[in-house]
């Protein structure tokens, strides 16, 4: 046993000090914390390890945006798995303006005055869909009028990160950094509801999941090992799971979540409850963390930056 020990704090001190003495803490969430920029640093640092980042749509309305961009940037990963939403907000935020708000505004009268709502941020309509249609509709007309009529949705990440000139965006440096970006409910969005509108006009358009899931069957099984950042559920967290399934399993797995797993969902459910599916293995390095994503991550990032510098 490991005996519980007092975090110093000192004027001048780095975040990963702060955090490495969180794992020595004993609690609460702390030690989750410190274990997991343990885990972050061992799978960034592992050559061998092919690195998965999963997120879902939301936090791109928010500041976490830029850390998620610094941190494709800087290489820390090698395969995003996300949702149709974080394509939205990236390109929005590209394009327009989001607005700090509160949890607690009137959401009839924002619509009245013609703003969304995202938790505590505010979207004005005209940077959501009209922008998001205008951007989507000529990239897809000068693609289709170069001869490119189908898709895997990595590809089309890929162009919509060519087309971005914002340095604050994930699919800008993915695209820069030729980190492969796949989005399995890309119908789910605003984005998604382009392609479709899309389709109708050019009837030969298609977006091929196939071409997908053999692109992630040969990241897969090419790959020594495997690690994950798991942020939040929903469909990107089981993809991502699911196809490392058919290798037995991520060596690393950081889960980041404020979910319950007692209602069984996949979103609350911890990492020991993937080991029973092979999704991770028995011996690999893995932690759930309880916390909200846009504190906790800024905090790995930075002090993961400390130990790699």
């Amino acid at each position: 046993m490991r005996l519980v020990k007092d975090i110093e704090i000192r004027p001048g001190m780095k975040v990963s000090e702060l955090l490495d003495q969180f794992e020595e803490s004993g609690g609460f969430a702390a030690k989750y914390l410190g274990s997991a920029l343990r885990i972050l640093e061992a799978m960034v640092k592992d050559r061998e390890c092919t690195r998965f980042l999963s997120f879902v749509g939301a936090p791109i309305s928010t500041g976490l945006r830029g850390a998620l961009a610094e941190a494709v940037k800087l290489g820390f990963f090698d395969v995003i798995i996300t949702t149709c939403g974080a394509l939205d907000h990236d390109i929005a935020r590209a394009l327009g303006n989001y607005y700090i708000g509160d949890f607690w505004m009137d959401d009839e009268r924002l619509r009245e005055q013609g703003y969304h709502r995202v938790g505590s941020v505010v979207i004005p309509l005209s940077s959501y869909g009209p922008a998001i249609e205008k951007f989507v509709q000529e990239l897809l007309e000068e693609a289709y009028e170069r001869g490119l009529n189908e898709f895997g949705t990595f590809e089309l990440c890929k162009l919509i990160g060519e087309r971005l000139k914002d340095e604050h965006s994930v699919l800008y440096w993915a695209a820069k950094r030729e980190v492969k970006v796949f989005v399995p409910g890309i119908m789910d969005g605003a984005v998604g509801t382009q392609l479709w509108i899309f389709q109708q006009r050019r009837r030969d358009f298609r977006i091929n999941p196939f071409k997908d899931a053999s692109e992630l069957a040969d990241l897969v099984f090419e790959s020594k090992k495997s690690g994950a950042l798991i942020i939040g559920g929903g469909i990107s967290k089981h993809h991502t799971l699911w196809w490392n399934q058919f290798r037995e399993g991520l060596d690393y797995a950081i889960y980041v979540t404020t979910a319950c797993e007692y209602d069984g969902s996949l979103s609350g459910a911890p990492v020991r409850e993937a080991i029973s599916w092979g999704k991770i293995k028995p011996e690999a390095m893995k932690v759930t963390v309880y916390g909200e994503a846009t504190i906790i991550i800024p905090l790995l990032f930075a002090a993961l930056l400390d130990k790699i510098q």
